[in-house]
């Protein structure tokens, strides 16, 4: 959830469109839905999955339960009004195989665009991000910020920075009530606005 929460309060704070080009697990619904309700926002500021699946599991496995191969080819960065964010959301993390060859990370490296990663803020957190974000240095992506989810933990957040080579942009406390109002005042009060303005 903590992607989605993320997702749906920069859509909300800078008025972005929102994609997530697989998605994974739709009987208990889709993020797309779950973001247009915490964003506030409508259809017309979404975008249609190019991969849908029932199954609450990675990708790859989703995908070959279908009898399907998950194809980057037919991924494309989507043509939107050139004044317009655009956050795409992943499926599952840095490392997680879309199919026999490639990873999320492999769709990154196609779409080319700067990289927000969402971290827990808690124990764990150190080793798993510091490993994600030595992918993407790895693959050259531009790594916009870190975003921590949890319990504000000012040494985990000191020490990512610092191994991680990387800024953190942004923290969601735990929030009682999950609603646009709500993350808008996370974003005024938690994040850097300075990394969001064009």
């Amino acid at each position: 959830m903590g992607k989605t929460t993320l997702a749906a309060l920069l859509c909300a704070a800078v008025d972005a469109v929102y994609w997530k080009p697989i998605q994974t697990g739709t009987l208990e619904g889709s993020d797309r839905v779950t973001v247009m309700r915490l964003a506030g926002i409508g259809t017309d500021r979404t975008l249609d999955e190019v991969y849908k699946f029932v199954p609450p599991v990675s990708p790859d496995l989703a995908a070959r339960w279908a009898g399907v191969e998950i194809d980057l080819g037919r991924i494309a960065l989507p043509s939107i009004m050139n004044n317009d964010w655009l956050v795409i959301e992943g499926a599952g993390g840095v490392l997680v195989p879309v199919n026999q060859k490639q990873f999320m990370l492999d769709l990154m490296v196609k779409l080319k665009l700067p990289v927000i990663l969402a971290s827990r803020s808690g124990l764990g957190t150190v080793n798993h991000t510091l490993l994600s974000l030595a992918a993407l240095h790895a693959a050259e992506l531009q790594v916009h910020g870190v975003v921590l989810i949890g319990d504000q933990n000012r040494e985990n957040r000191e020490t990512i920075e610092r191994f991680g080579h990387v800024r953190v942009i942004g923290e969601i406390p735990r929030l009682p009530n999950l609603h646009r109002t709500a993350l808008m005042q996370v974003f005024l009060n938690h994040f850097d606005r300075a990394a969001f303005s064009q």
